[in-house]
């Protein structure tokens, strides 16, 4: 039996979260799509469908990075983990 929290939908919170993954998960979808694109090409794929993945990738790679920028951004390190974490950046 689910309660009434599950059934209300997500919270505030986690909507939240959504919309700062939105960039990544729509970069993802367009490279789902520029792969169906290569898989379906009637005659093969042109030198533009791997532009089109190529570029979706490169939109994912951004998309992730800008991602863990914020998400390192809002980490505050424990006095004792913060050398460690110097170190390797």
């Amino acid at each position: 039996m689910k309660t009434l929290d599950a059934l209300a939908g997500p919270s505030d919170v986690e909507l939240a979260a959504i919309d700062l993954e939105w960039p990544l998960i729509a970069a993802e979808l367009d490279i789902v799509d520029a792969e169906i694109g290569l898989l379906t090409a009637p005659h093969g794929p042109t030198e533009l469908d791997w532009r089109r993945l190529r570029r979706a990738e490169h939109r994912r790679l951004n998309a992730l990075r800008d991602l863990l920028d914020l998400t390192a951004a809002s980490l505050e390190p424990a006095g004792a983990v913060a050398p460690v974490l110097a170190a390797v950046a």
